[in-house]
């Protein structure tokens, strides 16, 4: 049988958490009734995903909060979860909060400097990276000058929000066309971030610019060229995770930079057992590397599955494998399980699967196997 798929990400915002929010907005202002903006909202919960939910509380708190705009960003200031209080206590925080930012974006775009200084105590329960894309938009000047002065804040979340509230293609957020089509405003920003204290920040960094490798390719080489020699433990990791998408991609001036432009000097198998599965199953990869070569060979292995769309043609995705070095003359084997189980981004369907090892970027291997969508797997 097919395993239960996991929770979905629109319970993240549920009538007992918009319940719960009521209640701390209500005992911040009297005026606030917090029985009319839950019956503006819970009834409609059922039938949205996450990110409707989100503005379906934008919606209600357009209509209940005081239509000043400063008089409502202090309502919700005041009913923000004190920052020494443990999450999920005393206060708003959480996912309600992607509603109340996009209030603030929304309300606010009139009164950006004030809207911006709610988003930063917002961001610090919870995230303001899709609620300040807006703003970027409108008053790129304005923004841009206030981020360079967050990148030295003492939250760890504001300096964080300058990276990932700028990312081009941040997921679930507002495209921003502009830096899509330039990214030089940011780079400054995520230089003074790179090496920062919190990991948090440093991974935000490596995210926004993965984006930008989609886009200017040229840009995150020239960074790295910049950055990665002499470059601390630390950054060398950002710097990793920023080349993942280039180094699948096998993009030749980022494979060279990490010292894996050279192609695999040997050959390569793969096997897949079993070859037929059904929906929840694993399947398992054998990848075993003989080496030809005269010298020890650095060795980024990653592997692709063909996924079969529903009009029968295929998507490729590139899956992380190993970094490994090849010594002369050596036989390496390399195992990994590969779950092929429902999750709420892919949709999954029958047909023949074509898995594809990469080496340094480049193909060397390939197999396929089978899957049933719906019924029990044939023997493998």
């Amino acid at each position: 049988t097919t395993p239960p798929m996991a929770e979905p990400f629109k319970t993240f915002i549920n009538p007992e958490v918009v319940t719960r929010a009521a209640g701390h907005l209500a005992r911040h202002d009297p005026g606030f009734d917090g029985d009319a903006f839950c019956a503006a909202v819970v009834p409609h919960l059922a039938a949205l995903e996450l990110k409707a939910r989100a503005m379906c509380v934008a919606d209600a708190l357009e209509r209940h909060l005081a239509a000043d705009f400063e008089d409502a960003a202090a309502h919700l200031e005041r009913a923000l979860r004190p920052l020494n209080a443990p999450p999920g206590t005393g206060g708003l925080d959480g996912w309600f909060l992607w509603g109340a930012g996009e209030f603030v974006a929304r309300r606010g775009m009139a009164q950006p400097v004030r809207a911006l200084s709610c988003l930063r105590e917002m961001t610090q329960r919870f995230t303001a990276e899709f609620a300040i894309r807006p703003l970027i938009a409108q008053h790129p000047a304005l923004v841009f000058d206030t981020l360079r002065q967050w990148v030295h804040d003492d939250s760890e979340h504001v300096r964080r929000l300058v990276s990932e509230g700028t990312r081009p293609r941040l997921p679930w957020g507002l495209q921003l066309r502009g830096l899509i089509a330039d990214p030089s405003p940011s780079l400054p920003l995520l230089a003074a971030l790179q090496d920062d204290t919190s990991a948090y920040v440093r991974r935000s960094v490596a995210n926004h610019l993965n984006d930008i490798a989609k886009d200017h390719p040229v840009v995150v080489a020239a960074w790295l060229e910049r950055h990665l020699p002499d470059a601390s433990p630390h950054r060398r990791a950002l710097l990793r995770h920023a080349s993942r998408t280039l180094v699948k991609q096998g993009y030749p001036p980022v494979l060279t930079l990490w010292g894996r432009a050279e192609p695999l000097h040997g050959t390569a198998t793969l096997a897949l057992a079993p070859s037929h599965i059904a929906l929840g199953d694993d399947v398992a990869l054998t990848i075993t590397l003989r080496s030809q070569a005269g010298e020890p060979q650095a060795l980024t292995v990653d592997y692709v599955v063909h996924h079969v769309k529903a009009n029968g043609q295929t998507s490729a995705k590139v899956f992380k494998g190993w970094e490994t070095r090849l010594d002369a003359g050596q036989s390496l084997t390399l195992r990994k399980r590969h779950p092929v189980r429902p999750i709420t981004t892919r949709r999954y369907h029958a047909g023949e699967h074509r898995v594809v090892v990469q080496v340094n970027g480049k193909a060397v291997a390939e197999s396929a196997f089978h899957l049933t969508v719906g019924s029990p797997a044939a023997p493998g």
